[in-house]
């Protein structure tokens, strides 16, 4: 009884499913610890039911960048390569689903700018684990017959979403999605405050008008004419939705294509002047030598 066993095990090993079988297929960590240069991220936004994988990825990239960092959208399609369309509904998602919050602000210089507030914790997610914490307890309290009044509701924060906006018309597509043609929709977009200060429009609402604007370049409009077919006859007043009356207008009075014009004719070729070696003559010819009658009448 007395006798020493040092290679037995200390303790009996559990018999865990997935902990014994090495050769069990699926997913195994080979975790360490970090100590520098992290960020946590909960569950709820890693593995999100409803957004996209791009949606995700956008996301968190979004909570680990610092205080001030620019997450536009022309600064976030520099950074990685979905390109403009594909980043600003990925940004849609997270803003529907509470991760992000962009607000409106007018600094002291007069000037209008976009704030944007990430929420690590959007308030859907917050109510879901403390609905399945509460489930955990309950039974506790109950077998301990506890009296204890329900918790009071967390106060608000700034991540706390506003109103649901309403989802903007839809605008014509261009048959050709160059992104110079999108560059040029884009700068006409941005240039309509100058002429209405009303007709600010934020990053997401560009990055949804733009393909309405290029069908209406590439049908040989000019970049005048579509800025007088937007700003022209606007009601008075403070304008609630002006990217919702823009995408309107774009789809009401897009053009027709242009008529099909058959290419001109190229222009006759003019030969220079040279004088005659014989007769001295001008004449017009591709090199110089004699003119035609000296050439069909070499007697005369």
């Amino acid at each position: 009884m007395g006798t020493q066993h040092p290679s037995a095990p200390s303790r009996v090993r559990s018999r865990i499913a997935g902990h014994d079988h090495p050769n069990r297929g699926g997913l195994i960590h080979d975790n360490s610890r970090h100590t520098a240069r992290f960020t946590v991220i909960g569950n709820h936004l890693a593995q999100h039911p409803d957004l996209s994988l791009l949606a995700i990825g956008l996301g968190t990239h979004i909570q680990s960048l610092p205080r001030g960092a620019r997450i536009d959208i022309k600064s976030l399609a520099a950074r990685f390569p979905e390109g403009v369309t594909r980043i600003a509904a990925a940004l849609r998602e997270l803003e529907r689903h509470g991760y992000l919050r962009r607000e409106r602000l007018r600094i002291p210089d007069g000037r209008i700018v976009t704030r944007t507030i990430s929420c690590n914790q959007p308030p859907a997610a917050r109510r879901h684990r403390t609905d399945r914490e509460s489930a955990d307890r309950e039974p506790a309290n109950h077998e301990r017959g506890s009296d204890r009044p329900p918790r009071a509701a967390a106060a608000p924060s700034d991540c706390a979403p506003g109103p649901r906006r309403k989802a903007l018309p839809a605008v014509p597509a261009p048959s050709s999605a160059a992104p110079a043609l999108l560059q040029a929709a884009t700068d006409v977009l941005a240039d309509l405050r100058r002429h209405d200060t009303r007709l600010l429009l934020s990053t997401t609402d560009t990055a949804h008008l733009a393909p309405g604007v290029a069908a209406w370049l590439e049908r040989d409009v000019s970049q005048s004419a579509v800025r007088r077919a937007l700003t022209a006859g606007l009601p008075e007043g403070t304008l609630h939705r002006p990217a919702a009356l823009l995408a309107h207008r774009l789809t009401t009075q897009l053009p027709p294509p242009p008529p099909f014009a058959p290419p001109a004719p190229a222009p006759p070729v003019r030969h220079p002047l040279h004088n005659c070696d014989t007769c001295d003559r001008a004449f017009r010819a591709p090199a110089p030598g004699r003119c035609r009658d000296c050439r069909e009448h070499p007697a005369r």
